[in-house]
């Protein structure tokens, strides 16, 4: 056993046993005990005492697109690790598509992990891409360390990213069935897409018309039809649609292998408060309304939705236009989607243990990282989040670390203040001040 190094004391520890005063010992940047709160510091090691903050483990956040290399002007790795740690995040896996090249062969993982290597602030893992012509390159992107691959079932909005279509879809889930991967699928039906009624201009009203919420039931059922078909793990990303949640609970019921996550702007933002012209609002599937809110909260509740993340879709400003149907559709969220969510979370009634297991333990397991990120106990790393549950402060775009400072938080009081960032019991982030990158490469266990 390693000799003990670093210390960290606080009256609220969220442990995998709930919130309790602990002392977390930590050696070579693994947690190595969690003992009572009064325990005797060893000797030879920093004690390092938070008071009544709250130490959670760092956020693992599963969606992210960095868009690096390529479209570094819209984001990085450098900025939204930043922005990540900024905000308790000490672990995101990047998405495939919106960078040139996406990952979608080998070599093009070596050009993604080459550009992130010298930049990460926090721990970085890579999803593949499923495309309509790659399905060769799975098993070896598999075997390359990804954590599985991502596919859209309509357009992407990027054109080297294609979507699949159903033939595809099962070539796609066949070939990693057979491998024991995961499908993660944007989850919309192209034909309910077409006819949607396509109007275009300011009105969000419009927008959300324009993308109903029968499009993602529709395609949500092809998805599962398909992973019963070839009993293949599949998840399904930024769901919006409340209707699809019978669907979704049934097939759990029946063992159909399938998770599904939501994410900070579905649970805190409603259509009723979007303003027209706004496009920092805009995202795909929408933001929807207040009475769909209340259902997605409730499905967190019950399991059906197994965990929160940012699916932070960065660009530059001047793509926010004010026209919804031309505008790009993402929403940044990394450094607000801790405190955005845990807002609105302890109004409903919701812990602090529910969030951790909506954004850390329900996460790292979705990648496979259960066995070291996710959760403050002995043989995971030493990653944490030091939170002020009770402060406040008002979201100033200025200070945001992303790259493009547009936010659809702007002007929102929210609750909980990220004092610091740990990584391996490395302090990475305090009082908005960071270190030189110290973030690793991951590839899946």
């Amino acid at each position: 056993m390693p000799d003990v190094q670093l210390v960290l004391r606080s009256t609220r520890v969220v442990t995998p046993e709930g919130m309790r005063a602990a002392s977390v010992a930590v050696a070579d940047g693994t947690v190595t005990a969690v003992l009572p709160h009064d325990a005797p510091v060893p000797d030879g090691a920093h004690p390092e005492d938070l008071g009544d903050d709250v130490l959670l483990p760092g956020l693992v956040d599963t969606h992210v697109h960095v868009n690096d290399p390529g479209r570094t002007e819209w984001e990085g790795f450098w900025t939204a690790t930043r922005a990540a740690a900024a905000g308790g995040i000490t672990t995101l896996v990047d998405m495939p598509l919106n960078s040139l090249p996406p990952t979608t062969t080998v070599g093009h993982l070596h050009v993604k992990r080459k550009t992130a290597a010298d930049k990460a602030h926090i721990d970085v893992g890579f999803w593949g891409g499923a495309l309509p012509g790659n399905v060769a390159d799975l098993r070896p992107l598999h075997e390359a360390g990804v954590f599985g691959f991502k596919a859209f079932l309509s357009p992407s909005g990027v054109d080297e990213f294609p979507h699949l279509d159903d033939d595809h879809l099962a070539r796609a889930l066949r070939e990693i069935a057979s491998f024991g991967g995961l499908l993660i699928v944007h989850a919309e039906d192209p034909h309910q897409l077409a006819g949607a009624p396509q109007r275009g201009g300011p009105r969000y009203a419009d927008f959300l018309a324009s993308r109903p919420r029968r499009a993602e039931d529709s395609a949500i059922a092809r998805l599962l039809g398909q992973a019963r078909r070839f009993d293949a793990r599949v998840h399904v990303l930024h769901l919006s649609s409340a209707d699809a949640l019978p669907l979704l609970a049934e097939a759990k019921a029946d063992g159909v292998r399938v998770t599904v996550e939501t994410c900070p702007h579905y649970l805190t933002l409603t259509a009723e408060e979007v303003p027209d012209g706004a496009s920092e609002f805009k995202c795909c599937p929408p933001i929807r309304e207040a009475a769909n809110q209340d259902l997605l909260w409730q499905a967190l509740a019950d399991g059906t939705v197994d965990c929160v993340v940012t699916d932070h879709s960065p660009s530059t400003a001047d793509l926010k236009t004010d026209d919804f149907a031309t505008a790009w559709g993402g929403i940044s969220g990394l450094q607000l989607s801790l405190p955005a969510v845990w807002t609105e979370a302890r109004r409903r009634g919701h812990t602090l243990e529910d969030v951790v297991r909506w954004t850390a333990t329900r996460t790292a397991r979705l990648a496979g990282l259960e066995a070291r990120k996710g959760a403050i106990a002995p043989g995971h790393d030493a990653d944490f989040a030091v939170l002020a549950p009770d402060e406040t402060f008002t979201v100033d775009p200025a200070a945001l670390q992303h790259r493009n400072r547009v936010t659809a938080y702007a002007g929102r009081t929210l609750h909980g203040v990220v004092r610091s960032t740990w990584l391996r019991g490395e302090r990475v982030m305090a009082d908005g001040k960071f270190t030189a990158p110290k973030g690793r490469l991951l590839t899946r266990p």
